[in-house]
């Protein structure tokens, strides 16, 4: 299961974000708007989520840079 941990302003963002917690460990999803899907440029907005359980080692992460 997995829980809404942020927004990032676009698909670019998010991937640096699953760059930073990849290198920690942290697996992430990221998730292009409702309904968009595949149609989903790289400009708009992503929701990222983290395993359920893990968004207190998310925000440690955050905390830490």
């Amino acid at each position: 299961m997995w829980v809404e941990f942020m927004s990032v302003a676009n698909g670019y963002v998010a991937e640096t974000w699953r760059e930073l917690f990849a290198a920690e460990g942290l697996r992430i999803v990221i998730m292009p708007p409702v309904g968009r899907g595949e149609d989903a440029s790289m400009r708009d907005e992503r929701t990222i989520y983290v395993p359920t359980g893990k968004a207190h080692v998310a925000r440690e992460i955050l905390r830490k840079i």
